[in-house]
């Protein structure tokens, strides 16, 4: 009788569904909507059709019947995390057992292909995550806008705007930002364009967005922009440092991964490494696997079904 595997990324924009079989064989991808939040109904019903949507089309795409499948063991991960998802969940799959966890842990499994080390994630925010051999996790960052999320992608054009309101004050260098953010976004001066970003006009995901402005002015060589960048990959730097410390001897050497949309800036990725092996421990790497294939390589470690490794495709 075959054996089927599930594993899904759920996150803010976008839901990944993978199913595999017992030989480690990726049978099935399948995509649906965002399914980050579930608290109102409307929220809810989003995340359920999120997941039934991306769960039917990796079945579809692996030649299964929708509806009529049973999982061994499926792992689940959300960028808002767990609590109010197991529940929802144990009702609408049918699978011997499901993981339910936060996006870190799915992102580390695939870009580590399931070995121990640490991923350091920058899209809209941050966060480090790490896993050593004996299975200790611990992580650094993802406070949030507000409090943290250094050298995400709405910190860099946080500041950005702060930069470019400096020069339009008189108290700061002059810099291409200003001009290329206005014309961007057809706002009349930077206060204008900052008000902006605290109404639904500019929610954090648009503002972050504009991070691809700042890189393009770095590539450019505007010196506040590579300053901006410069200082980005250093917090990077220092959050997946301090996981290394809770999980690693200092004599050890360890894979520090990067992933996330800040990540495909050229300039970025090098100051970044720069950064990370200013000392000895930490080697960056880029990701093996994507997040959803991380989620099904829990979903394997949580039956105590295979190795990790380099999973197959068809």
């Amino acid at each position: 009788m075959p054996q089927y595997f599930l594993g899904v990324d759920g996150g803010q924009s976008s839901t990944t569904a993978i199913i595999g079989d017992e030989s480690g064989r990726v049978l099935g991808i399948g995509r649906g909507g965002p399914c980050n939040h579930v608290g109102a109904s409307e929220g809810r019903a989003k995340f359920v059709n999120a997941i039934h949507a991306s769960v039917r089309a990796a079945c579809s795409e692996a030649g299964l019947e929708a509806g009529t499948v049973r999982f061994v063991s499926a792992c689940l991960g959300f960028s808002g995390g767990p609590a109010d998802k197991q529940a929802i969940l144990g009702e609408i799959l049918a699978s011997d057992r499901i993981l339910v966890t936060g996006d870190a842990t799915i992102a580390l499994s695939g870009a580590l292909a399931g070995e121990p080390g640490i991923v350091i994630i920058a899209g809209t925010g941050s966060i480090a995550f790490g896993r050593n051999a004996q299975g200790r996790t611990a992580r650094a960052g993802g406070w949030g806008y507000l409090f943290g999320d250094e050298g995400g992608g709405f910190w860099i054009v946080r500041e950005a705007l702060r930069a470019a309101l400096r020069w339009e004050e008189g108290w700061g260098s002059p810099t291409a930002l200003r001009a290329m953010l206005l014309d961007s976004t057809g706002a009349r001066n930077i206060n204008d364009l900052m008000h902006r970003c605290y109404t639904p006009e500019f929610p954090r995901p648009r503002v972050a967005s504009l991070s691809l402005l700042v890189n393009t002015a770095a590539e450019n060589g505007d010196p506040m922009a590579r300053k901006i960048f410069s200082e980005a990959a250093s917090e990077l730097a220092l959050l997946a440092r301090a996981v290394g410390s809770q999980l690693f001897d200092p004599q050890d050497s360890a894979r520090c991964a990067y992933s996330g949309g800040v990540f495909h800036s050229r300039i970025l990725r090098a100051r970044f490494r720069d950064a990370l092996e200013r000392e000895p421990g930490l080697v960056a790497t880029p990701p093996v696997h994507d997040p959803a294939t991380g989620a099904l390589l829990e979903a394997y470690r949580a039956a105590g079904k295979i190795a990790y490794g380099i999973l197959s495709r068809f």
